[in-house]
């Protein structure tokens, strides 16, 4: 698949030119198409050659998130170009709920059919359909959901074939619809969203090596960032199986506080600030409303209710089940005021920010510390979130130590006094201590959590976030016993081997290897480090898109899709090695 969006919704769209996921009015709200995980209830919006005898391409207009679908067969061929606008409009963004939907023919004389039949309320209510001069009314929804055309409504609703003598459009709204001419409007608005596209692309700071692959995973990072509050969604699908009757499918349009940290720390090596800068209003809301703690994960909104559900839906390639909320909310994961601090570090030091927009610094700062005080000697449910284990985290201690370092950075900065300084420096010793009680001397190696000998993979940033110096033998025997515990036969590292509420994991998690990557650069293995991620490119689909797991026995794509996770990765270990090689660090 394909994905394209305008941060304010994105839309999946297969190489049958078929909309086969997308959501209104939010990332976390029902489908309007979701045939991906049900082709019965799931609904529609194709547009396809007559014939089933046909070939298609994908590919994105270059440096944009505009899709091009190109169909040939017997008796021509012609284009679909899918994009939703976003642009620069009355000194603010312009990003309506609307999908264009360009149709030209390129040669011959192709004959197609456009099928739209949207689903409402996760397919459980049957759609209706009213016809006016030049556009069709779907209800029941609760906006108005309209499909504005050029092409005759009736080859539409009646599912005819028809020539493409001329060039069609299709746009599809949620709420305000299309009044204006269609045709100007739609070609002015891909220019306009083109425009938009490749000039954030060229305001990125980015590297030779591989640069054509960060553009892409920039470009999807981009559009899992909810703009109207600044909330970063892991991924904007659910259910997707980690690998087939896992049962491991889970609801991932949300924001999780973890993730959030490193999609901004690819978006901090990359140039970008404007999406720190909405993530600290988001996070300021929050903080404003929880005093005590916080969740790992809230709605786009800020809502921390998010209750599990499963849909009578029948699933991805029938793998069932089909969640809607997610239940780790519940959990405690006490990483994420480390991560929030770390992550905003930027905005506080950085001198490119005014002192206004780092106004709320100090009294943020030590909300999260007295938070992190509070929980410091909690067990937790961890990075993976069991969802039936508690221990004290090694990656939960990891990441108050990184946090407390940041924040003291951070007080020093604005000149806090020095009960703040000292109170984030003692709380820094403190999780130091706890990390050190996760060493066994016997492996010479961090376990997972403390009272454990189980190793998992997200230890390795216990050397790429500098706890471990990547150049000590602590640092090299720690990755030792990594690689020979968690490395399979491709050469990736797995997340753990041990079984989980689920059992043992069968696929892949891509963040490790990307992980793994960047240890190796640090370490002075740069050939191994450069090797292993031009393997990991490989695991792309045909736009350059990565999902969350892999199957290293056939290298299908697993999990939801695409996962900010692994683009994050890849952004970030490209980054690493680009800082080692001998070529220009920067265009």
């Amino acid at each position: 698949m394909g994905i394209i969006g305008n941060c304010a919704f994105t839309g999946h769209i297969d190489r049958s030119a078929n909309v086969c996921w997308m959501c209104w009015p939010r990332f976390d709200s029902s489908f309007i198409f979701g045939n991906l995980l049900d082709e019965n209830k799931g609904g529609r919006f194709s547009v396809l050659p007559a014939s089933d005898q046909y070939s298609s391409e994908q590919h994105y207009l270059e440096n944009t998130n505009i899709l091009v679908t190109e169909f040939r067969n017997g008796s021509g061929v012609f284009r679909v170009t899918d994009f939703a606008p976003r642009f620069r409009q009355h000194e603010r963004y312009y990003k309506p709920l609307m999908l264009i939907r360009k149709i030209e023919r390129l040669s011959g004389d192709p004959l197609i059919r456009v099928i739209c039949e949207p689903a409402a309320r996760y397919g459980t209510h049957p759609v209706t359909i009213a016809m006016g001069s030049n556009h069709l009314r779907f209800n029941p929804f609760d906006d108005e959901l309209r499909l504005t055309t050029n092409i005759p409504l009736s080859f539409i609703t009646e599912k005819k074939s028809f020539l493409v003598s001329d060039t069609f459009y299709l746009v599809l709204t949620y709420g305000i619809p299309l009044e204006e001419n269609i045709e100007h409007t739609c070609e002015d608005f891909l220019i306009k969203t083109t425009h938009y596209w490749r000039n954030w692309v060229k305001s990125t700071y980015i590297s030779n090596y591989y640069q054509e692959n960060i553009i892409r995973s920039a470009l999807v990072l981009k559009l899992h960032q909810y703009e109207q509050t600044g909330a970063i969604v892991a991924s904007s699908t659910t259910s997707l199986p980690e690998s087939p009757g896992s049962g491991r499918n889970w609801d991932y349009r949300y924001c999780w506080l973890r993730d959030s940290y490193y999609t901004l720390s690819a978006f901090n090596h990359i140039g970008h600030f404007e999406e720190l800068e909405n993530f600290f209003h988001f996070i300021a809301n929050i903080s404003t409303h929880h005093q005590d703690r916080l969740q790992p994960l809230y709605s786009v909104t800020g809502d921390s209710t998010l209750e599990e559900e499963i849909l009578p839906l029948n699933g991805y390639l029938g793998h069932s089940p089909v969640r809607i909320g997610n239940a780790a909310y519940l959990q405690p994961q006490h990483d994420v005021y480390g991560q929030i601090l770390v992550s905003l570090q930027p905005l506080y030091t950085d001198r490119r920010f005014s002192n206004r927009e780092r106004s709320e610094s100090i009294r943020l700062i030590q909300r999260l510390l007295e938070m992190m005080n509070t929980t410091m000697e909690e067990p937790d449910a961890g990075p993976w979130e069991y969802r039936g284990i508690r221990r004290q985290h090694t990656y939960s201690s990891l990441f108050r130590w990184a946090g407390c370092c940041a924040a003291s950075k951070i007080l020093r900065h604005h000149g806090a006094n020095e009960a703040s300084i000292r109170f984030a420096d003692d709380l820094m010793m403190r999780s130091a201590s706890l990390l050190e009680k996760a060493y066994d001397t016997n492996r010479c190696a961090y376990t997972e959590a403390i009272g454990t000998d189980r190793l998992d993979a997200s230890t390795l940033q216990l050397i790429t976030l500098g706890y471990l110096n990547p150049s000590s033998e602590k640092a090299r025997q720690h990755l030792r016993a990594l690689e020979h515990e968690l490395r399979n036969e491709k050469g990736l590292i797995e997340r753990y081997r041990h079984e989980d509420d689920f059992g043992k994991p069968r696929s892949t998690f891509l963040i490790c290897s990307f992980w793994y990557v960047e240890a190796l650069t640090l370490m002075g293995r740069l050939e191994e480090a450069v090797n292993l991620f031009e393997q990991l490119l490989q695991y792309t689909n045909h736009l350059g898109l990565l999902s969350e797991d892999v199957d290293v026995s056939d290298g299908s794509q697993w999990g939801n899709f695409p996962q900010t996770y692994s683009h994050v990765g890849q952004i970030n270990a490209a980054y690493r090695i680009a800082k080692k090689i001998d070529r220009p660090a920067f265009l």
